[in-house]
């Protein structure tokens, strides 16, 4: 498991908003897949409401 650095922007009431996250996966897809899953389950957001810019390790 590596750690990854998950940066781009989510959409928020007044526009969009940047983030970066730090994920412990096992590659890169997987590493996007818990960003979508955290967004989702902590803001309520659906997946086109977070756009995913790049991906650091």
């Amino acid at each position: 498991m590596s750690e990854f650095t998950v940066s781009g922007r989510f959409q928020t009431r007044g526009g969009w908003q940047p983030f970066e996250r730090t994920v412990t996966a096992a590659n890169e897809s997987v590493a996007i897949e818990h960003t979508y899953a955290e967004f989702g389950s902590r803001h309520g957001l659906k997946r086109t409401q977070v756009d995913v810019e790049g991906v650091d390790q």
